[in-house]
């Protein structure tokens, strides 16, 4: 079945880095146009990163652009998230997730996904 296993979250200081991994299985990466969100309590679900399954184009939201990178790698059926130059307001639970096949445009909306990872906590503070 189709499962998404992110890893990689944890407490750093600001300016620091951290590197999210999600693990995909039951499917092949690269055939779907893949992204990460983030949510912190009592707001909703932010798309921040994603990466289109029909030219490879990538899409970041406008608080993320410049710091985070996403990248995959479809041999290790893998998608990452580089994050650098962390601030608090980074601050959440990052969650990654695949949208469903009637489609490949990003941004990815939570309306538009089929599948969710559990999610992995990023704390940024001194």
């Amino acid at each position: 079945q189709v499962q998404l296993v992110e890893s990689g979250g944890g407490l750093v200081q600001p300016g620091g880095s951290l590197r999210l991994s999600c693990a995909a299985s039951g499917f092949t990466l690269n055939y779907y146009t893949i992204g990460w969100f983030r949510q912190v309590p009592g707001k909703e679900r932010e798309g921040i990163s994603c990466i289109s399954t029909s030219d490879g184009s990538t899409y970041y939201t406008d608080s993320v652009k410049g710091r985070f990178t996403i990248s995959r790698d479809n041999a290790k059926n893998t998608l990452y998230l580089q994050m650098n130059s962390l601030k608090p307001e980074d601050t959440a639970i990052y969650y990654c997730a695949r949208r469903n096949p009637f489609g490949s445009g990003c941004p990815l909306s939570p309306k538009r996904v089929d599948y969710w990872g559990q999610g992995t906590q990023v704390t940024v503070s001194s």
